[in-house]
């Protein structure tokens, strides 16, 4: 029997809840999740207290824990950001960390924790009630705040910061500054089990990130107790969130295996390693470096040193989000070469026979439809060895970084083939096609809107649905290979995310004389 491996969720969304069990479908991995009847929804926590219980007998004969700490201290992402918690209750909690070790000190623990966002826009959907009405000028006071403090304010933003002091309610402020001022000194106790060696190895992801403003100043102090206790090797910080639990199984597994799997990243243009990618707050080449560490890997220099040859599909100058692709900006056109990166993906696979996975970071939010073309031609969708290309640029890092280290395992196994399948049709299919068509389209004939639709599985469900095996027979469906999508919600009764089970049915080869798709 393989290991259990222990996983506590961020929260009960599907890239949080099944993306890593599903890449721990056929492996050596026994992945054991809390039930769904513990986990929260959205804005309701989880049950806090239960999931701890559940812990701690769960762990007592497991080999490993991957543990979100603002599940177990908040009962979730949504949660950390609206809790009435004092810092004494929530370092209280931590202590369970101790009696979970205690009770199994074999036990290899590894666990993440996010510094709390601070969005520029106005929107309660996540956020308070007041970031309906006043998200903007919480974010643009921080934003100008720091950098007063940094000396690099213009006139204009210390003008701008006096006239929203004389419009933001302060105790809208307080409350908010509360908040993150207990959530940020949980961050900094959590670091002590990291010292004391009850975790074994911590994430401290930045969820949406910016190079000023209330998280940035977080991210300081955070840093600033991680260099203080010692524990640079032992607790990275780096933007990201949702992709965290991809990550750290993908270390559990490389641990189990003893690997140290070596990766040489490869970008569709020049200048996209020195992007920074929107929602986050440094260059994309930084991140990818804390990425393929944090998930047991190691940077390699050149293609022949490497075990996975990562194609990183970047924009040739400024991120753009995936839904304004059919208009893209100059930097798309000319300043960078897919073609190239995609000669050099079959090249890679048929020629080095080198395992190839793709990070499509090329547009915030959903995949390249204009890659996932080219590799439908060149028939290497399922030859790959990982894909994303959904929401932010270290969600997808994250997530095909785990899925391409877990496959130099264990091969291409059909749960593999299934789980790209399910990129090719969330990424491509939902994130940068049918979401936007069915919310301009369905939800509004239907009297709805984009953050409320009709349940998780009502008529908007169904044209999701609908439209995405449409698309997936059109632009992934390749002659050898088919989609079945097998079911289809909305996790949290709007647009942004889908839920999705799908499995790739292999074809009889094609016929006789019938050219295969992208044949030359």
């Amino acid at each position: 029997m393989g290991k259990k491996i222990v996983y506590v969720p961020l929260d009960e969304r599907p890239c949080n809840y099944a993306f890593p069990a599903l890449l721990a479908e056929g492996t050596d991995i026994r992945l054991v999740r809390p039930g769904p009847e513990l986990m929260g929804l959205k804005k309701r926590p989880a049950l806090v207290d239960r999931l701890w219980q559940w812990l701690l007998q769960e762990a007592s004969d497991a080999d490993g824990v991957i543990l979100s700490l603002d599940l177990l201290l908040y009962g979730g992402i949504i949660p950390s950001r609206l809790h009435t918690h004092s810092a004494e209750a929530c370092v209280e909690r931590l202590k369970g960390l101790t009696r979970l070790k205690a009770r199994n000190p074999r036990l290899t623990v590894y666990a993440f924790q996010l510094i709390m966002r601070c969005p520029r826009y106005s929107s309660s959907d996540e956020e308070p009630d007041y970031y309906e009405h006043w998200g903007k000028e919480i974010f643009r006071t921080g934003y100008i705040r720091h950098k007063l403090d940094a000396g690099v304010a213009t006139e204009e933003e210390r003008a701008e910061l006096a006239e929203i002091g004389k419009k933001l309610p302060q105790p809208v402020l307080d409350d908010y500054l509360r908040r993150r001022a207990v959530n940020r000194e949980v961050n900094r106790q959590a670091l002590s089990y990291v010292q004391d060696g009850t975790i074994d190895f911590m994430i401290v992801p930045q969820d949406d990130s910016a190079p000023y403003g209330w998280t940035a100043i977080d991210q300081q102090l955070v840093r600033s107790r991680i260099q203080e206790l010692n524990v640079e090797l032992h607790a990275y910080m780096y933007p990201g969130a949702d992709e965290a639990g991809c990550t750290l199984l993908a270390r559990m597994v490389n641990r189990a295996h003893r690997r140290m799997p070596t990766v040489y990243p490869r970008f569709s243009s020049l200048q996209g390693p020195f992007v920074t990618p929107l929602y986050e707050d440094r260059l994309l080449y930084e991140s990818l470096k804390y990425h393929i560490l944090a998930a047991g890997g190691m940077l390699a220099e050149c293609a022949a040193d490497a075990d996975l040859v990562l194609l990183v599909n970047t924009p040739g100058q400024t991120m753009a989000e995936a839904e304004a692709q059919a208009a893209p900006n100059a930097g798309y056109h000319v300043l960078r070469n897919i073609i190239e990166l995609t000669e050099y993906a079959h090249y890679a696979v048929h020629v080095l026979g080198k395992p190839c996975a793709v990070a499509d970071v090329a547009y915030a939010n959903g995949a390249d439809l204009q890659l996932i073309k080219l590799l439908r031609q060149k028939e290497l969708l399922f030859r790959l060895a990982g894909y994303a290309g959904w929401n932010t640029s270290s969600n997808t890092l994250g997530t095909v970084l785990a899925q391409g280290m877990i496959c130099l395992i264990f091969g291409h196994t059909a749960k593999h083939n299934d789980f790209l399948a399910l990129r090719y049709t969330e990424d491509a299919g939902y994130c940068a096609c049918v979401r936007k068509k069915v919310t301009e389209g369905a939800v509004r004939e239907l009297g709805l809107s984009y953050f409320g639709v009709d349940g998780t599985k009502g008529q908007v469900a169904a044209i999701v649905a609908m439209e995405l095996g449409r698309f997936t027979k059109d632009h992934v469906d390749d002659g050898r290979h088919r989609v079945v999508i097998e079911d289809c919600w909305m996790p949290w009764s709007r647009m942004f995310e889908v839920g999705l089970t799908v499995r790739l049915e292999t074809l009889p080869s094609s016929p006789p004389g019938r050219p295969a798709l992208g044949a030359r």
